[in-house]
């Protein structure tokens, strides 16, 4: 499947901004089940500097400087994507126990192995945590298929918790999207990798967007898609594997990648300083994903 990606990110300041440093995660990687064809990124003012890198996650990073007084900032990206169906769980007769991955994981050498295990430790939004370790464990006991236990526990956070995008923010802790049972599909992401990480498994964040489609006789409303969050959980031997908390699902052709890393704060769309600007400021953001 070929999708054709527009997302627009827009800034309104009160008073004049004399300087701006951005980074953003606009532009779709390559991964095993995608490629990105075409990217174009457009920034309004005009920036004094730009580059784009690859960052030490493998994304592609693009920073800009604006060094033009200005009261408003426009992102836009345009991007194509070939997107491939995602790779099925192998059969519970195949796959790693659950005491088989912790084991492979701490004696393996492979040097995927051995990159996997920092996604084990605690990260800036995402913690060790007793509680969540608790609330896991009885899907992963020692004997028991390991991607298997991954899936329920990805089906667990879809039917306990209730998606709710006016409870939380990007700071809202995980402590308290566990304990009143909402948040939204970043907050899904980074509890799942919580428990995970709690009870000794790497998982790691991963950013993009979802296609939606319109009910049957409907026309698709402009700007109706939306930035997504999901995350990958990796098995020695077999890989990593994607799952989709907020949908309960197996990311497929409708899940495009943009970036991956250990949370939210790894891979934002886009952040930045300003100097000036006066007191708060309003963001607008707008994603298109259309079928080429």
């Amino acid at each position: 499947m070929r999708f054709k990606v527009k997302h627009v990110t827009r800034y309104e300041y009160p008073a004049q901004v004399l300087q701006a440093i951005n980074l953003g995660y606009l532009i779709p990687r390559n991964s095993a089940r995608q490629k990105c064809i075409y990217n174009q990124l457009k920034v309004n003012p005009q920036p004094t500097t730009s580059a784009t890198r690859v960052d030490y996650f493998g994304n592609q990073a693009f920073h800009f400087t604006i060094e033009s007084e200005h009261q408003s900032l426009e992102v836009v990206t345009t991007s194509e994507v070939d997107v491939s169906a995602g790779v099925d769980l192998p059969s519970v007769n195949d796959s790693n126990t659950c005491m088989q991955a912790r084991e492979l994981l701490s004696s393996s050498n492979q040097l995927d192995s051995l990159l996997a295990r920092e996604y084990i430790l605690a990260s800036p939004s995402v913690a060790h945590d007793a509680a969540l370790a608790e609330f896991a464990a009885p899907l992963f006991a020692d004997d028991r298929p390991f991607l298997q236990s991954v899936s329920e526990l990805n089906s667990q956070i879809f039917n306990e918790f209730t998606f709710d995008p006016t409870f939380s923010g990007i700071s809202t802790p995980i402590s308290e999207v566990f304990a009143h049972r909402k948040g939204v599909c970043q907050d899904f992401a980074h509890l799942a990798i919580a428990c995970l990480r709690s009870l000794g498994y790497p998982a790691r964040y991963v950013s993009g967007y979802l296609e939606t489609l319109p009910p049957p006789g409907t026309v698709k409303l402009v700007g109706s898609d939306a930035t997504h969050a999901w995350f990958a959980v990796y098995s020695p031997g077999e890989g990593w594997y994607e799952f989709d908390p907020t949908n309960n699902s197996i990311p497929a052709e409708q899940h495009i990648i943009t970036a991956w890393g250990r949370d939210y704060t790894d891979v934002t769309p886009l952040k930045g300083v300003v100097f000036g600007g006066g007191s708060g400021h309003s963001l607008s953001v707008s994603v298109d994903v259309n079928r080429v």
